[in-house]
């Protein structure tokens, strides 16, 4: 109990689950000798209760954030937190819930374990990516799941050149191309047909999107190399890239796009019942019959 004594909150605005799970955790809380510190996400009607606080703030005080919220808000506060090494906490009030693992009927009992040393953690890996022009870094940030390249305002293909290490891959069109870590493997990469990758691995998965070839296949690489995807420079067509889905940046022509491991990892907390499989198997339906 004593490893966390300082507790932060970050929610999804708007839902209407909020309140109600957040006062479930206040309760949970209430009894034990735990100082709480509230997010501007979390709903104005409870900023009364306990101290509200930015967001770098939270993450120099506390010793752990609970997320409130589905993928999504965990994707954008992990992104936040992981230079502070403040491990993170999600309870799922979404619709998928692949990393935010403790449903809201869970709270009471989850919590009172966790107080008790009671729980698994996981370390993941991040993305660093960054857009390059004449030599100048225009844009960078991390991403969670993936970072991805595709067209923007038209429907149509782009042609890229991919490198691995400086090392040349391959030359090809597509409606796109997702680099995905173990954790983003679930995401948009699986729908665009790459590999479940366990997220205790080291690895980046690179998986192109709709391409004009159908033998360009997903390439599952070290996540210790670096990988650059250059727009090809005699197109008209504009590209975007999108980090996690919610940071975007436009390209054109000629930017190279690099990605690599990020220099930190991300610490997860879970119930001590978690199964990784378990969840694959309740999210992805695998149980079910024809």
């Amino acid at each position: 109990m004593d490893k966390f004594k300082k507790i932060g909150i970050i929610s999804r605005p708007g839902n209407d689950q909020l309140e109600s799970v957040i006062k479930a955790l206040f309760s949970v809380f209430k009894p034990h000798d735990i100082q709480l510190f509230l997010d501007e996400t979390v709903p104005s009607s409870m900023h009364d209760s306990y101290p509200v606080m930015n967001r770098d703030e939270i993450a120099n005080i506390v010793d752990v954030v609970i997320v409130v919220g589905g993928d999504g808000t965990m994707l954008h506060a992990s992104r936040s937190l992981v230079d502070y090494e403040i491990p993170i906490i999600g309870v799922n009030v979404g619709r998928l819930g692949f990393l935010v693992d403790i449903s809201p009927a869970q709270i009471t009992q989850a919590f009172n374990n966790i107080l008790k040393g009671q729980y698994q953690t996981e370390k993941r890996i991040l993305l660093y990516s960054r857009v390059v022009r004449d030599a100048k870094i225009l844009f960078d940030g991390m991403a969670l799941n993936d970072v991805s390249i595709h067209v923007r305002d038209a429907i149509r293909m782009i042609e890229f050149e991919t490198t691995i290490d400086r090392k040349f891959v391959s030359r090809q069109r597509a409606d796109g191309l997702v680099v995905a870590t173990p954790t983003g493997s679930t995401a948009y990469s699986l729908s665009s047909g790459g590999p479940i990758i366990h997220p205790g691995l080291d690895t980046f998965t690179l998986v192109p999107v709709c391409p004009h070839t159908l033998t360009s296949r997903p390439i599952v690489v070290s996540a210790d190399s670096q990988i650059s995807v250059s727009q090809v420079a005699d197109t008209e067509t504009h590209a975007r890239i999108a980090l996690d889905g919610q940071d975007t940046f436009n390209i054109i022509p000629g930017d190279r796009l690099d990605i690599m491991r990020h220099r930190k990892k991300l610490t997860l907390i879970h119930p001590a019942d978690y199964d990784y499989f378990q969840i694959l198997r309740n999210k992805l339906r695998w149980n079910e019959q024809p």
